[in-house]
């Protein structure tokens, strides 16, 4: 493995440390914050991987899933769609106490849950060869 998809890796590790210690603190607009910044990381590493380029400098989960031709479930896919529009709401909220309704407990420990999964797959690419 390169330097490069291993420093993507151990960041979006970092990342969803911090998606966990979020939800643990209670501040769940950042859990999903964090968890997309994870998910895009580990893309990230997998673009790399796929192509031998450095990744653009996009938050689009999609279109770097696209990129790096990550094999995801039909599930999984459809997660990133969602938590791809939510990256939006979670990075620029037109009002916190919206956001906050929102993206509650529940929710959060939802998008935790998937993204854990989605980044586990992504690893498991063959790919990514550690």
């Amino acid at each position: 493995m390169t330097q490069d998809l291993f420093e993507w890796l151990t960041q979006a590790e970092y990342d969803l440390m911090t998606a966990k210690d979020m939800f643990n603190a209670g501040r769940y607009i950042y859990t999903v914050y964090m968890c997309h910044l994870a998910i895009e990381k580990a893309l990230k590493a997998l673009v790399n991987a796929s192509t031998g380029k450095i990744p653009p400098k996009i938050h689009n989960l999609i279109r770097l899933m696209q990129l790096a031709s990550a094999e995801l479930t039909k599930e999984q896919k459809e997660f990133l769609a969602t938590i791809n529009t939510a990256a939006i709401t979670t990075r620029y909220p037109e009002e916190l106490k919206s956001a906050l309704a929102k993206f509650n407990k529940v929710i959060a420990k939802d998008y935790l849950v998937k993204s854990e999964d989605v980044i586990k797959c992504i690893a498991l690419d063959p790919k990514l060869k550690r």
